[in-house]
């Protein structure tokens, strides 16, 4: 948290974040455009706002792609500022922006714990129910089977999908179509991957949501930084994020 403090601190640095808040995936060429600065000190800027996991990067093609990942910055409110938020405030904390014909969205957390129980995490539905919203997951988890996001006691069934890649406790690529409101039941499917990589005695957790419409409903995709800090907070302290919002489908 120390870091993201830091990183924060700069007018520049903050000046970075706008820039991917307005126009998210952007490369450094794009980026330097806008600053009155050399390209090493624009890169100087990204590689600390990276070590503090307010930028990530993913390569397409030749190009090296800037994303504004607000999950440090989700855990700073649950923190502090959580107990204040109206419940749908909570609901919608995503960001917008355009990429060719779609939208990909990506978020990084890291978290101390092992991929195998992170992995249990995500896949076992009753674990899952205390971070997602109230809703767990159903399926037997192989390449090719099918997946239910529900709240059982409730009879609610919020999404649907099929599980593309399973390789446990590394991977899980699925498609994904949302059925809890006929915004994001128009958007039609889209496709959430989830990394796990161990890194010393913890593990960062890659999650990106992409083949978004260019105009998907935010409930789409704005609540995976409420989802992934609820993950981190009870695999670390087996606590529930008390959140407005966290749990509204409990």
């Amino acid at each position: 948290m120390d870091e993201v403090f830091k990183a924060l601190a700069d007018p520049t640095r903050r000046e970075l974040l706008d820039e991917l808040f307005r126009a998210d995936g952007q490369t450094l060429s794009a980026l330097e455009e806008r600053f009155p600065m050399t390209r090493f000190g624009v890169m100087k800027h990204l590689r600390q706002l990276e070590d503090a996991g307010l930028v990530v990067t993913r390569r397409r093609g030749r190009e090296k792609l800037h994303f504004l990942n607000p999950v440090p910055i989700r855990l700073i409110h649950d923190r502090w500022v959580s107990k204040y938020a109206e419940p749908w405030v909570a609901g919608l904390s995503g960001l917008k922006r355009e990429l060719e014909s779609s939208m990909e969205k990506v978020f990084e957390i890291y978290i101390r714990t092992t991929p195998e129980r992170l992995w249990d995490a995500i896949t076992d539905p009753q674990i899952r129910a205390k971070y997602n919203f109230g809703a767990g997951v159903t399926s037997d988890w192989t390449p090719g089977s099918d997946y239910t996001m529900e709240v059982k006691a409730r009879g609610l069934v919020l999404g649907e999908g099929t599980n593309l890649e399973v390789e446990p406790p590394r991977r899980l690529v699925q498609t994904m179509t949302a059925l809890w409101g006929e915004d994001v039941r128009a958007a039609g499917t889209s496709r959430i991957t989830w990394d796990i990589e161990p890194v010393g005695d913890s593990c960062r957790l890659c999650v990106t949501h992409d083949q978004l419409p260019e105009d998907a409903s935010e409930q789409l995709y704005g609540g995976w930084p409420m989802i992934l800090s609820g993950l981190k907070t009870w695999l670390e302290t087996g606590e529930l994020l008390t959140t407005p919002g966290s749990l509204m489908y409990a």
